[in-house]
């Protein structure tokens, strides 16, 4: 299966009042058995953090699975990395 052009999505929140600097990062990426896996990554700046993997039927569900999860972490202060 090849994977349309959906980029990966690496997100920053930091807020030095607060001792805060946080990593996210979500990707596509396709399984053995045709579907597609969305990969989350979080964690503390500098840390190993941790990541989650939810896999889905099609390329179409992974990619508004992403989008949806990229959205949710802007409302929250999340900013792309180099803004």
């Amino acid at each position: 299966m090849q994977l349309t052009d959906t980029t990966p999505v690496h997100l920053i929140h930091v807020d030095p009042d607060v001792n805060m600097a946080r990593l996210y990062g979500i990707e596509l990426q396709p399984t053995l058995f045709g579907e597609v896996s969305v990969l989350r990554t979080w964690g503390r700046i500098g840390t190993n953090g941790q990541a989650m993997m939810v896999t889905y039927v099609d390329e179409t569900q992974a990619t508004e699975a992403l989008q949806k999860l990229e959205r949710q972490k802007r409302r929250r202060g999340y900013v792309p990395v180099g803004e």
